[in-house]
């Protein structure tokens, strides 16, 4: 009897033992389960993020090693070139601060220097013969763009097609200066301040002047460099050049110049020009410095600590470029002698028959505003001293 009875709960003990033994297989099967679910969606996570990157192993990885492919091609995909473009523009603001503060014409001492590949954005909307002029949130003149075309450069040849409009901020008065360029060893006297085209007329015709937002505050220095072939003109040159050696091209350039503040100043540190043509011959950035040598600017008013001069007769500078301050001699005698053959109608400075204005640049001029920026010559003296004639005018200066 007590045999059976001690079977008996020793069978019934078996029976616990074996559904205990049963549950605890189960729980650790469902577990398994919801794991092996779990780690089948982290999986398809992580290929679905590393498509565009590195294959995954189809081994066993660590979830480590696949969050660290993931980070990888995070960072790959989100460098967009605005991004790339915002840091190249905050190391040029630093060296133009830097210049402007030093009243500095720059490393080429022709207040610009060359800075890569354009770099160029927001001309998806536009085609050829396009341009958009805009202004940013103070109301300054901001970015202007422009597929610029052979027959808008050709058709402005030879005359300028308007009259420059006042920048936004404009500064009055605007004195005549005497600025010593040491590039050349020359002294300009003339208005310390142009208003200068973003885009200029020589390749955009009638269509740069009709937005004051394409105009902007440029000391004289910074519209025509030291030499009347730096400044924003080295990069007109630069589209102009291409077009007289493509006429009647049907290719096109990309030009975008940017102007460049620090904070809230009204005026310009300087400007960025991008040309790029559709053939890639031209593919360059341009950075153009708006200072005087010698003289402080205030960027926020325009005021300056230069001494205004007064207009006088016969009293242009000449200096070899080896000079290391402005010590002035007077020009040659012809331009005493023949003073008397220039007519003046209206602002220009006619020459005489036969006499032609002699700039620094070596292109001479039968019209100019200021005369005392010149060599009055003949012709053929002129071009004993290797001048010619200039191919187009400005407003200073017409052939």
């Amino acid at each position: 009897m007590e045999e059976n009875n001690l079977y008996i709960k020793d069978n019934k003990h078996h029976l616990k033992l074996t559904r205990m033994t049963t549950l605890l297989v189960t729980i650790l099967m469902i577990g398994g389960l919801l794991t092996a679910c779990g780690s089948s969606s982290d999986a398809t996570s992580t290929s679905d993020s590393t498509t565009r990157t590195e294959s995954v192993s189809k081994e066993n990885t660590s979830n480590s090693h696949k969050k660290a492919k993931v980070t990888k091609s995070v960072k790959q995909r989100h460098t967009p070139a605005s991004t790339k473009i915002n840091s190249q523009r905050k190391i040029i603001l630093t060296k133009l601060v830097n210049y402007t503060n030093s009243e500095s014409a720059g490393p080429t001492g022709n207040y610009y220097w060359q800075n890569g590949k354009a770099r160029l954005s927001g001309f998806s909307n536009l085609h050829a013969g396009g341009y958009r002029f805009t202004s940013d949130s103070q109301g300054r003149s901001a970015t202007a763009r422009a597929v610029l075309t052979y027959s808008e450069y050709q058709s402005s040849e030879g005359s300028r097609q308007g009259s420059p409009l006042d920048p936004p901020a404009w500064p009055t008065p605007n004195p005549k200066v005497a600025i010593y360029f040491h590039l050349t060893g020359r002294t300009y006297h003339g208005y310390l301040y142009n208003r200068s085209h973003s885009i200029a007329d020589s390749l955009l015709g009638s269509k740069s002047y009709t937005s004051e937002y394409n105009f902007t505050t440029g000391t004289r220095p910074q519209n025509t460099g030291a030499n009347q072939n730096g400044g924003m003109r080295f990069a007109e040159e630069t589209a102009e050049n291409y077009w007289k050696s493509h006429p009647q091209t049907n290719n096109t350039i990309d030009y975008e110049t940017t102007p460049v503040y620090v904070g809230n100043e009204t005026i310009p540190r300087g400007s960025i020009v991008d040309i790029h043509s559709s053939d890639n011959k031209i593919n360059t950035e341009v950075v153009v410095i708006n200072s005087v040598e010698g003289i402080k600017i205030n960027y926020n008013t325009g005021s300056n600590n230069a001494k205004p001069i007064v207009s006088s007769s016969n009293n242009y500078r000449t200096q070899t470029h080896r000079s290391t301050s402005p010590t002035h001699t007077t020009a040659p005698s012809s331009i005493n002698q023949s003073n008397s053959s220039i007519t003046k109608q209206g602002q220009w400075s006619v020459a005489a028959t036969n006499m032609v204005f002699l700039s620094d640049s070596n292109k001479f001029y039968s019209r100019v505003t200021n005369p005392n920026n010149y060599r009055y010559l003949s012709i053929s003296q002129a071009q004993a001293a290797g001048g010619q004639r200039a191919a187009r005018g400005n407003e200073y200066a017409r052939p």
